[in-house]
């Protein structure tokens, strides 16, 4: 699906030097154009033509290990609008949302394009992505980072401007979805639209930051009385030092970033039977104020930023397919 670069480096490649002490940088190649640091400079014309992994010196003798960055990679670097989903948890959503080739997605919101990268990835050319967004300049910088990604940009993924309650019945007829990904400050007011685009079986995935989020759309997905009784969790990533005996974790990790939540929608007039162990303890009216998303509180980008960020996104949007047009 993906039209990745393969073979020797040429001109538009983006490459990443790993460089003394394992310290990354990431270029775009371009003909008689230099690297330079304070060891010296690597000129571009210097790897062009080499097999991806050599190790290519620069005129004071540094070397660099030279290789294409991995979409991991380019997600976290990439021009951002909105916060990124980790990889980590993308891959979570992947795995535990059971995302296959030829599945029909609904993702909302599309933020910077990240996790829609994995999921066309996931449902390949037979499949299709409709992705949902309320702000022009998100969904700008997402369409171009996936074009900047793939070198083309997808027929099957459509970016869909407005609230998903509103813009998902006019989209996706009932019972057409396979899946339904949302990534949004309060899922909880989407449930009723996610069902009826759902098929019987199909799952639905939330992804929040909070435990208060966590507990108002698990509890969201129960009253509805559209599906099965949703399950939790969040995964932490925690790299090793690797060198001779000294084998220990890092000192350093990613902690929480966020909740999945995962259930699986029901048959129509389904009556799910009351399980042991899944009693539903009260609470009163002013717990739930505090789930109300003025409560909990969201990230502003200055529009000042958010210009410019389209612009970069833009920007090597349009270098990567000035590369594919070569």
């Amino acid at each position: 699906m993906t039209n990745l670069p393969r073979g020797p480096f040429r001109v538009g490649d983006r490459v990443q030097l790993t460089g003394p002490k394992g310290k990354l940088h990431t270029i775009t190649l371009e003909p008689g154009k230099a690297f330079g640091t304070h060891r010296g400079e690597l000129k571009h014309d210097d790897i062009i033509g080499k097999a991806e992994g050599s190790v290519i010196r620069n005129h004071n003798g540094i070397e660099y290990l030279a290789l294409r960055p991995l979409m991991t990679d380019f997600v976290m670097s990439m021009p951002r609008g909105a916060n990124i989903i980790y990889p980590k948890d993308s891959a979570l959503i992947v795995t535990m949302g059971d995302i296959f080739p030829g599945a029909r997605v609904i993702e909302a919101g599309v933020g910077s394009g990240g996790l829609s990268m994995y999921l066309l990835r996931a449902i390949g050319p037979s499949g299709r992505l409709d992705s949902f967004e309320r702000r022009n300049e998100f969904a700008e910088i997402a369409r171009a980072n996936v074009v900047s990604q793939f070198g083309y940009d997808p027929e099957n993924w459509q970016i869909h401007l407005g609230d998903l309650q509103d813009a998902l019945p006019k989209v996706c007829a009932n019972g057409d979805a396979d899946r339904v990904v949302l990534d949004m400050l309060a899922p909880w007011e989407c449930v009723e639209e996610s069902a009826d685009a759902l098929i019987p079986g199909g799952l639905i995935v939330g992804y929040v930051a909070t435990v208060t989020q966590l507990s108002r759309f698990t509890e969201a997905l129960r009253n509805s009385g559209h599906f099965a009784e949703p399950e939790a969790f969040e995964t932490l990533f925690r790299g090793w030092h690797l060198q001779g005996l000294a084998v220990r974790p890092e000192h350093r990790m990613i902690g929480h970033t966020g909740f999945l939540v995962t259930a699986r929608r029901l048959a129509p007039d389904t009556v799910v039977p009351k399980f042991k162990g899944k009693t539903k303890p009260e609470f009163a009216a002013e717990d739930i104020a505090v789930w109300n998303p003025d409560h909990m509180g969201e990230r502003k980008v200055s529009d000042k930023k958010l210009r410019k960020t389209v612009r970069n996104a833009l920007k090597t949007a349009e270098a990567r397919l000035e590369q594919e047009r070569e």
